[in-house]
């Protein structure tokens, strides 16, 4: 078996749903039920790529229905996961954050593709209000003693500066994110556990009369995204055992070469994203 690690880079908000929510959020976006992270299942960037390849590439990557029953595909799509939430920044004018305990997770995924030979060997020490950031980072002020994400005054760990900037410049090289460097920041767990519930776009929709143009009864309703620029990462693995998992990989690249459009409320400009699939 062949893995590959995968990049989702969110060009436009994302919503990839749960269907009704039970709260505030009518419609919130899908979580993990123990740590709340945010993910985009593997069963709609799966779907997305079924549905645009065509002929036999197709039934041989993704499976196809016999007069037996179901003959399974040779390349499984696992959920991509969050490790970067674009958060409001008071310099820079976003920060690109993650944690510790989500560079672990990424961490296993990277060994699970075979690519640890350059990975940073160390996880970064963050807690309380302390914040990880490159030596010349653009999100820091007064005199780089602080930085401010939405509300949350931090204080840069000097420590950890050159850390951050491995993980920074590891990430930005694999997923093709220009300039991820500079606003890359590390946060202590409970902190982007907070950002969590006030970092993703929530707005509110309606659906209008036609002749009258006023919101129609019962028609106003709030839906929950992941906001534009937002980074996921997951797996991408080819059971096959014939040798051809480079040949199938080679054409997945060349289909997500340009934006494709995942999730929910596409016809509204939801979901456009970059996908990389790195060899």
């Amino acid at each position: 078996m062949e893995t590959r690690l995968t990049f989702v880079h969110a060009l436009s908000p994302l919503h990839a749903g749960t269907g009704q929510g039970v709260g505030v959020i009518d419609l919130p976006i899908a979580r993990e039920t123990a740590t709340k992270l945010p993910y985009l299942p593997g069963s709609s960037l799966r779907g997305v790529l079924r549905h645009t390849l065509d002929g036999p590439t197709t039934e041989k990557i993704f499976g196809k229905l016999t007069s037996s029953g179901t003959e399974p595909g040779l390349v499984h799509i696992a959920d991509q996961r969050l490790l970067l939430l674009p958060v409001r920044s008071i310099a820079g004018i976003f920060a690109w954050v993650t944690s510790p305990y989500v560079l672990r997770r990424f961490a296993r995924d990277v060994q699970d593709n075979g690519m640890l030979d350059d990975l940073p060997s160390s996880m970064p020490n963050v807690t309380g209000n302390q914040v990880a950031v490159r030596e010349n980072s653009v999100l820091t002020v007064n005199n780089k003693q602080q930085v401010y994400l939405e509300d949350l005054d931090l204080v840069p760990s000097p420590s950890e500066a050159a850390l951050a900037n491995e993980w920074a410049t590891w990430i930005e090289r694999k997923a093709g994110l220009d300039r991820l460097a500079e606003r890359f920041a590390i946060v202590p767990d409970d902190v982007l556990s907070f950002l969590l519930t006030t970092a993703t776009e929530v707005v509110a929709r309606v659906r209008l009369e036609d002749e009258k143009k006023t919101v129609a009864s019962g028609a106003l309703w709030y839906e929950e995204a992941l906001p534009a620029e937002t980074v996921l990462s997951g797996l991408v693995l080819h059971t096959g055992k014939n040798g051809t998992a480079k040949d199938d990989f080679t054409k997945l690249k060349g289909f997500v070469a340009k934006p494709i459009h995942l999730g929910g409320n596409t016809g509204v400009g939801r979901g456009l994203c970059r996908v990389v699939i790195v060899d």
